[in-house]
């Protein structure tokens, strides 16, 4: 899954009294893309990825413009002065879109969703060479965790290669998604300085649009009625799911927030356990406390300097 760009608008009158509802707001948005990640999973063996891509990302249109003209920004709101910044941010995240989407076909949910939390720890990885950051011992940490999360995932696997294969491939797509969606993320912090979160994800859904339909000579096939039905939800789940992420900014801060970003793990377990008949073994629950615990570790210094700037800031004004 992506993250969404960082809401531009500020809380609404109320302070602390609105956090319950965008805490709400972003554990349903993770409800919303388990569901659309089980529809994926149901449909990986009989439709092709790109199909199933373009399905995601067209139907999604349809949430997406309805809720830009309701907060009264269509068509003005996707004015934007970085049409390359976005074309870059759409080609890192279409292909990670692509890549998750294998890794699903591959894997149980509850681990293609795991491998999913990878991504702010490869941002930590990325910052340095890329945006030429400093790079604390804590963040190292973070990134030390999560890579023997996914070592820890992996171990079992390396001695049966040749039984499981499939599976090997799935934890290696997995990775390399959180390492595009790092990217992505990356290319949002820039355009989040200017560009609206509704311009972002409308370009986001067009350019994975037309990816998804570009892979037709490779192969499309007649869907059933039943996974016509998974298609379309898949969409309109994915779609609903980045509304209510990017309403949860508005009501609550990110501080507040990225707690609840990994109870979509729970979701993921239950969708294994109830959809597919799965459940995960011990060596799931250690590997998710080392990749979970890594990003945490991440997530809270973020948060810690983020509020650290804010306090600055005024006396730097003065």
């Amino acid at each position: 899954m992506s993250a969404p760009a960082k809401s531009t608008s500020r809380l609404p009158p109320g302070g602390r009294r609105t956090a319950p509802i965008g805490i709400a707001l972003r554990v349903l948005s993770g409800v919303l893309f388990v569901a659309m990640s089980c529809c994926v999973k149901g449909l990986s063996d009989a439709v092709p990825v790109g199909q199933i891509v373009f399905f995601r990302s067209f139907v999604a249109l349809v949430p997406l413009i309805v809720f830009l003209i309701w907060c009264r920004e269509w068509p003005h709101g996707l004015a934007t002065r970085r049409p390359f910044g976005h074309l870059a941010r759409c080609g890192l995240g279409c292909l990670a879109m692509f890549t998750s989407f294998a890794t699903l076909g591959l894997l149980p949910v509850a681990e293609a969703t795991l491998l999913g939390y990878l991504s702010p720890l490869f941002v930590v990885l990325l910052a340095g060479p890329l945006l030429r950051e400093a790079v604390p011992l804590v963040r190292w940490l973070g990134v030390l965790l999560g890579l023997s999360g996914v070592v820890c995932l992996a171990m079992p696997e390396i001695g049966d290669a040749v039984d499981t294969p499939n599976r090997l491939i799935g934890i290696g797509m997995g990775v390399l998604t959180g390492l595009l969606t790092a990217g992505a993320l990356l290319q949002l912090r820039r355009l989040a300085q200017t560009e609206s979160a509704g311009a972002i994800a409308f370009y986001f859904a067009v350019v994975c649009s037309v990816a998804g339909l570009a892979t037709v000579p490779a192969g499309w096939v007649m869907p059933s009625t039943t996974e016509l039905v998974l298609l379309v939800t898949a969409g309109l789940m994915g779609g609903m799911a980045h509304i209510a992420m990017t309403l949860s900014f508005r009501y609550a801060e990110a501080s507040a927030l990225a707690p609840f970003e990994y109870s979509t793990i729970l979701w993921a377990v239950l969708c294994d356990l109830l959809l597919f008949g799965g459940l995960p073994d011990p060596i799931f629950a250690a590997a998710a406390a080392l990749v979970i615990a890594g990003a945490l570790v991440v997530v809270r210094h973020e948060m810690t300097r983020a509020r650290r700037d804010r306090v600055a800031a005024p006396a730097d004004d003065r």
